[in-house]
């Protein structure tokens, strides 16, 4: 079965707070398979993102996955959080490495904590068995850090050996990279769903972090249509969003398990491209 999901952050202040609840509510109406929400560098919304999943979970009614890395946490703490998550009924878990640590090039394993994805994901299995279903994250044009292609899903098989059910890939533009990746990691032995993850270009000054986080390659037609209409930003926001609904149609038709949105906290676009897939 085919799942449809987004992912969120804590807001950061209240003007935040209820523009984030506008956005909810739109897509609450949507019936999305899950949602997941992430939490900051360093741990720094730890809090706010459990008492937000609490929330989305059983006062809203949302299937609600919680990130949760490697970054600040030893592992009592890791035991603590963990069984705080499954005591109000969460039971899905997205298990990353996260990022560098603020002021740092390459991620620092804390004091007794765990350098990669795989340690974590191995670590919780090991406390709570089957309690929890884990996601993961996967690069389909390898992870910044990768010396190569061939290392990067390495690390992945050790990641779903460890006890990684399903996979969501960091956003992509190309589609064809995608079904690459997901042949090389069937070939692998990597037999979990590969859900793609995409995120709609609204603003054209996104572009060149989005580029910067992701590795993604831009194709030509499309950079070239960004580009060209850089200075008018209801054109580029149009522009992003037919070529999301483009991509996602081309991904469902060729057999992806489903879409996963990054709506960075902004629902119109998200919106939008949804509503056009479902009444394709």
């Amino acid at each position: 079965m085919r799942t449809f999901s987004f992912e969120f952050f804590p807001p950061k202040d209240e003007i935040a707070a209820v523009d984030f609840g506008i956005n909810i509510g739109r897509l609450l109406r949507l019936s999305p398979s899950f949602v997941t929400v992430t939490y900051g560098a360093g741990g720094s919304s730890c809090e706010r993102t459990f008492a937000l999943v609490d929330y989305l979970h059983n006062k809203v009614g949302l299937k609600t996955v919680a990130h949760y890395s490697c970054v600040e946490p030893p592992k009592e703490k890791i035991k603590k959080d963990l069984a705080t998550l499954h005591a109000i009924g969460i039971d899905r878990l997205m298990l990353l490495r996260g990022d560098p640590q603020q002021g740092t090039d390459r991620f620092q394993a804390p004091l007794d904590g765990f350098s990669h994805a795989s340690e974590l994901i191995a670590f919780v299995r090991s406390l709570f068995g089957g309690a929890f279903t884990i996601g993961g994250g996967a690069y389909p044009e390898k992870h910044p850090e990768a010396e190569s292609a061939e290392e990067d899903l390495k690390y992945l098989k050790r990641k779903v050996d460890a006890g990684c059910d399903f996979l969501i890939t960091q956003f992509f533009f190309d589609n064809s990279r995608y079904f690459d990746f997901v042949t090389r990691a069937r070939v692998a032995g990597i037999n979990c769903p590969i859900i793609p993850g995409i995120l709609p270009i609204t603003h054209y000054n996104q572009l060149a972090r989005f580029i910067r986080i992701s590795g993604a390659c831009i194709p030509k037609d499309f950079l070239y249509d960004l580009e060209a209409n850089k200075t008018t930003p209801h054109k580029i926001a149009q522009i992003g969003s037919d070529y999301a609904i483009a991509q996602c149609r081309d991904l469902l038709m060729s057999g992806a398990p489903g879409i996963h949105f990054y709506t960075l906290n902004k629902s119109r676009a998200t919106v939008e491209i949804f509503e056009s897939l479902l009444s394709a």
